[in-house]
């Protein structure tokens, strides 16, 4: 029970800018917005009376950020992304506001431990991995750097899955992250939208114009809710604008009095799956056809909103691209071209040159990916049974798109099937990275080697057809998460030797350089990393019932779980100083203590992925319950790993492992995170690892591993697994532990299709690059045992990375695709 302080009845007079203040406005949300008295309220009461108070204090200069926009009408940027990986908000508002002293002071005054209420925040469901968080640090940025930007996106009500482990093997469950609401979102039901889809379209006379229009066969309602996105300590304010999907009739009073209940809300059910789960599995038809109806339902909600909304009354819809710019985030939004073309063409009756000329002004597109297979196509019957319109305008675009290649080229025609949108094989689809491409005014990649591998091995002929449309833009992780909330120690020793302008200017934290050689700065550098890996120990045995060991090297690959980011390559590793420990060929007083730490998903569908997620829960049962190894190897594999538990285990980790086969990865912006956090990096010459390796420097950087041309040459002479497998025997003992059963419980068939993939297909060259691999990370065992070089190099990591900052991939795009200058 809490007593009644002073102040709870007392009226609010102004914002929460004082310890006062904020009590008093606490306790008049949690009097009339929960409908308790603080001695009666429960921990989640005080927790959403909390909250309120926090957003209370942000909301009026949102309103007016809103209204000076409208006001002003300055160019702006529309970020278009199927996810945001956001985190928890409370602290990052607190911290964006500059609120988190007064805050805790108000709290301890009413005698509650803001802990307590930090611990009763769900984090958001609404991203996977690092697509999802590097929009959602992008969004932060733009606010933090004064910028006009609405993200948008879909307000998923289960998100991807929570992820559960049953007998070691993944175990997809509903991620009910709105179980209980949330004190974070503005519902805006009057601003909904209807979305249309199916029917067929028709032509007709327009005053002597021949017009085509589009009639839908059913369509849904588009619900906003508005999040705000604060700048820090700046005063800015954006929105965050998510679509959740309702039906138009959603309740027929007449059948469900009939007695078919279940009949009377199937048009609910139906529309209602739109925005049900982030990325439906989509190895059915069914599956598909609800990703594309996903994808056009949250840009078609967008593009309606930002013209109905946010342009002035009258506006001259040729200067919109002079008010807008549409970011394109990979290409589960390129369907918002043709989009925008039917909104012009169709609706506003302009013509069709003049509409194309302004939406190639509109749209930009960044490419995240170097796969084939991820690079979007959609086949021309299903495109074309759900957006029929849609269809045409695509057709015109790629029409007059190949004509114009055949004006410039000739009658090539490889040049011809290779530029054009449609494919033709293996089934006619549209191959949405190329519309992208011709309709965005630039196209950027997302560190410099993917930038050029775009420009040169992936999409080659546009980059010809198109000088100067390509670009690059290195990602970049925000420092106000990442560092300042993540890593609250670190922060304040970089505060006290560099002062607080490091959180929006991180360049200068290459004044730490000088510290790297101060043994008394290195020597509390280690406490920092110390205390980092006691609060995660503590975190994993309240969560998972896991413990860090002390003394260990905390050895980290956490990310999505996908074959070319090669888990399997760490696994390999780890199996490796396993067998040489219990085959007794290794001194086990020679092997540096180690925990691993995995953390990742695997799509429902990807089965190999799952596969292996299963072997490294079967390998670290084993590891883990071995005596002869207790005190130097231990596998960890926490379920669900998200923002939350990223927050605790990146400023703990030693080793940042960033192994992907060369020229696979496009960026990877975890590898930013762990060297900003002082852990060096294990890694290939792939995606960013190039640019940290390049300002880290050699000596501060674990290189091994094929670079992208030998992966190449290797790949056209013909690349042989087995014959890796046959010349090294470290490999050999390893694939045949796990080919045993060893790990299995003697059944050989359960890890057999893992072996097989190894042995005979191992499309990202797992098994080529292990020797190098294995080298590596001995030079990373002696390197450990200098603590005070370690320590060194670790700083140096720090001092050398600022360059990662989103605050300066947010001024990259602004200077080279955006051009929206500040609104201070």
């Amino acid at each position: 029970m809490h007593a009644t302080h002073p102040l709870a009845l007392a009226p609010v007079t102004g914002p929460a800018s004082s310890v006062d203040g904020f009590v008093r406005q606490f306790l008049r949300n949690l009097n009339y917005e929960r409908g308790v008295p603080l001695s009666a309220s429960s921990v989640t009461d005080r927790y959403y009376a909390f909250a309120m108070t926090v957003r209370d204090y942000l909301m009026a200069r949102w309103l007016e950020d809103q209204r000076r926009q409208r006001e002003q009408q300055a160019k702006g940027v529309c970020y278009l992304s199927a996810e945001y990986l956001l985190g928890r908000q409370l602290d990052n508002n607190l911290l964006a506001s500059g609120l988190t002293d007064i805050a805790t002071e108000a709290m301890a005054a009413c005698g509650i431990d803001i802990d307590e209420l930090r611990a009763q925040e769900v984090e958001p469901g609404l991203g996977n991995g690092g697509l999802g968080r590097l929009a959602a640090c992008f969004i932060d940025s733009l606010a933090t750097l004064s910028v006009p930007n609405i993200g948008y996106g879909i307000r998923y009500e289960y998100g991807i899955f929570r992820q559960t482990f049953v007998d070691g093997q993944q175990v997809e469950q509903p991620d009910a992250w709105l179980a209980m609401d949330t004190p974070w979102e503005f519902p805006h039901p009057e601003a909904a939208q209807e979305i249309s889809f199916g029917g067929h379209t028709e032509t007709y006379d327009d005053d002597g114009v021949l017009r085509s229009r589009w009639i839908p066969g059913w369509n849904v309602q588009a619900l906003p809710y508005n999040y705000m996105v604060p700048g820090y300590q700046n005063g800015r304010v954006n929105t965050l604008r998510l679509w959740s999907a309702k039906a138009t009739d959603s309740f027929d009073l007449r059948v469900f009095n009939s007695g078919d209940y279940e009949e009377a809300v199937r048009a609910q059910t139906f529309a209602e799956n739109i925005s049900k789960v982030l990325y439906p599995e989509d190895s059915t038809p069914q599956g598909k056809e609800l990703r594309l109806q996903q994808q056009y339902f949250f840009v078609a909600a967008s593009i309606a909103d930002f013209l109905q909304h946010q342009l002035a009354d009258g506006f001259d819809l040729a200067g919109l691209p002079d008010r807008v710019i549409f970011q394109l985030n990979d290409t589960h939004p390129v369907i918002a071209v043709p989009e925008l073309m039917r909104v012009l063409v169709d609706e506003k009756k302009l013509e069709w040159d003049e509409a194309w000329k302004i939406t190639q002004g509109c749209f930009a597109y960044t490419c995240h990916t170097l796969l084939p297979e991820a690079l979007e196509v959609w086949p021309v019957d299903l495109l074309g049974r759900l957006l029929p319109r849609h269809l045409e305008i695509i057709y015109r675009i790629n029409d007059e798109f190949l004509a114009a290649v055949r004006e410039r080229f000739g009658d090539d025609e490889m040049r011809i099937r290779n530029m054009s949108i449609i494919g033709e094989v293996p089934v006619r689809s549209v191959r949405m990275a190329y519309l992208a491409t011709v309709a965005g005014a630039k196209v950027n990649g997302v560190a410099e080697l993917h930038s050029q591998l775009l420009r040169d091995k992936v999409l080659p002929d546009f980059n010809e057809f198109y000088p100067g449309k390509f670009t690059n833009v290195t990602n970049g992780v925000t420092p106000r998460r990442f560092v300042r909330l993540a890593n609250p120690e670190l922060s304040g020793l970089i505060t006290e030797a560099l002062g607080t302008g490091w959180i929006t200017d991180l360049e200068r934290l290459r004044e730490l350089e000088s510290y790297a050689e101060d043994p008394e700065f290195r020597a509390r550098f280690r406490e920092v990393k110390a205390a980092n890996k006691r609060r995660l120990s503590h975190v994993l045995h309240v969560r998972d019932g896991f413990d860090v060991s002390d003394g260990h090297m905390l050895d980290v690959m956490v990310k999505r779980l996908h074959e070319y980011k090669r888990q399997m390559l760490k696994l390999l590793h780890i199996v490796t100083a396993y067998e040489g420990i219990v085959s007794g060929r290794v001194d086990v007083a020679d092997i540096q203590p180690r925990t691993f730490i995995f953390g990742a998903k695997a799509a429902p569908g990807y089965v190999m992925a799952k596969q292996i997620i299963h072997l490294i829960n079967a390998v670290g049962s084993v590891v883990n319950a071995d005596p002869r190894v207790a005190d130097r190897l231990k596998v960890l594999f926490p379920p669900n790993y998200n923002v939350t538990l990223a927050e605790r285990v990146i400023p703990a980790a030693d080793l940042s492992e960033q192994i992907s086969l060369a020229g696979k990865e496009a960026s990877g912006t975890g590898n930013m995170k762990f060297a900003l956090n002082g852990a060096l990096t294990i890694g290939t010459d792939d995606g960013a690892n190039v640019e940290i390796r390049e300002l880290v420097g050699d000596d501060n950087f674990f290189l091994f591993g094929m670079s992208e041309p030998e992966v190449e040459a290797l790949w056209a002479r013909g690349y042989r697994p087995a014959d890796f497998y046959q010349a090294d025997e470290g490999l050999r003992r390893a694939i045949d532990l796990i080919a045993s059963g060893a790990f299995s419980g003697g059944d050989k068939r359960v890890f057999e299709p893992i072996v097989s993939n190894l042995l005979y297909d191992d499309r990202f060259m797992v098994l080529a690059d292990y020797s190098s691999y294995i080298q590596a990370q001995a030079t990373v065992d002696a390197a450990y045992q200098d603590q005070d070089a370690w320590t060194r190099s670790a700083i140096l990591n720090v001092a050398r990375c600022g360059f990662f900052s989103s605050d300066r991939s947010m001024r990259d795009y602004i200077e080279r695709i955006w051009h929206t200058p500040p609104v201070l």
